[in-house]
């Protein structure tokens, strides 16, 4: 059986190595599965903690995707086994220690480089924004589409959509528009364009380094090579619109938004999305992006954990998963049915903790 992660360490200047993962499920578009998590997790910590280890790179088989989100097939089933009360079951567990593993990124104490190539959707963006080291490609098309399937923007969503620029954040949370390699950049999602045939040049190039500050000259060295064939973005260019799209409450921003009649294509399918999507997923990115303003990364992440057992549990997010990828009808039976039926203690319900003792509390 194929590993669904695989590490490698190469030699590298000084006696040290470079640590090298990769996501080894390519038809799936290395979907993140428990399996995977579970290989991860401790591998990293091991890495962080070996005094030889100069950085850690993190990729994935093929080009198509770096990481095309969470295993949410795997989680519609996880999530079907909830009932009235909260038993123990595969999505608690999968979101808990995906989240361990974000943070474990979040605050890695040395170099993390992740190449964000192709997709870098939901979970896969989970584990790149937070290295310190964030590569995009001309290929690279990232979103947090979870209005899609009823569930919001989690894996540190709270952290960086409050980090984006003007009202970035709350619209691409609304309407899980795809940005590329330069609007990344924009938003302070990524760190350095660079083409995916450098790939392996830059694993190389890494090997040669002295010390850690040099993974950062390497990464300036590459990127001056082929700024000019970074693609141009959508964000910056449509930046006052969605500033003043995204002005005043929830519903004014759902209204101005789903009421484009534009040409323009990138603002068209954001409009239809949210138009489309889950009615309580917009009050909950609304929710989560006002109560994690202030919060530590520790507490986004406690609170996201909170939040995503409770979707699982109140059933939005196994309904929009079965249309999306089960059934694939795409016709979402959602309750409630308008965003204007949603209620804020259907929204309170949602930040609720079901535990005595959060599962993270040890962050």
């Amino acid at each position: 059986m194929t590993d669904l992660v695989t590490f490698e360490e190469r030699e590298a200047a000084g006696g040290k190595r470079l640590a090298i993962a990769m996501l080894n499920s390519e038809k799936s578009l290395n979907s993140l599965s428990l399996p995977m998590v579970e290989a991860l997790y401790p591998q990293l910590q091991k890495w962080q903690k070996d005094g030889d280890i100069l950085a850690v790179f993190l990729h994935s088989a093929g080009e198509k995707a770096f990481c095309a989100g969470g295993d949410v097939v795997a989680l519609h089933a996880g999530s079907a086994a909830y009932g009235e009360e909260l038993p123990n079951n595969s999505c608690e567990e999968f979101f808990a220690l995906e989240y361990r593993l974000d943070y474990l990124i979040h605050t890695f104490g040395k170099p993390f480089v992740v190449w964000g190539t192709g997709f870098v959707m939901g979970g896969g963006l989970g584990l790149l924004s937070g290295a310190s080291h964030r590569i995009v490609t001309e290929t690279t098309r990232m979103a947090m589409p979870e209005i899609t399937i009823g569930l919001y923007p989690d894996v540190g969503g709270t952290w960086f959509l409050n980090r984006t620029p003007g009202k970035t954040g709350l619209f691409l949370g609304l309407t899980g528009a795809h940005i590329n390699a330069a609007d990344a950049e924009f938003i302070g999602l990524a760190d350095f364009f660079l083409t995916q045939d450098l790939k392996e040049e830059v694993m190389t190039a890494l090997t040669e380094v002295k010390c850690e500050r040099g993974v950062a000259g390497v990464m300036e060295h590459f990127s001056a090579l082929v700024a000019p064939q970074k693609p141009a973005g959508n964000v910056e260019a449509h930046y006052a619109w969605i500033n003043e799209v995204c002005a005043g409450d929830l519903n004014q921003a759902i209204e101005k938004i789903t009421a484009y009649v534009g040409d323009d294509k990138w603002c068209s399918k954001a409009a239809a999305t949210l138009k489309a999507g889950c009615p309580v997923t917009p009050s909950l990115v609304w929710e989560q992006l006002h109560r994690g303003s202030e919060l530590s990364l520790e507490d986004v992440f406690r609170m996201e954990l909170t939040m995503s057992v409770n979707c699982a549990k109140r059933g939005h997010f196994k309904e929009g998963v079965r249309a999306l990828l089960i059934d694939k009808d795409r016709d979402p039976k959602w309750t409630p049915s308008t965003f204007t039926d949603v209620n804020q203690d259907e929204v309170e319900a949602f930040f609720i903790e079901p535990w005595a003792q959060h599962p993270l509390a040890d962050l």
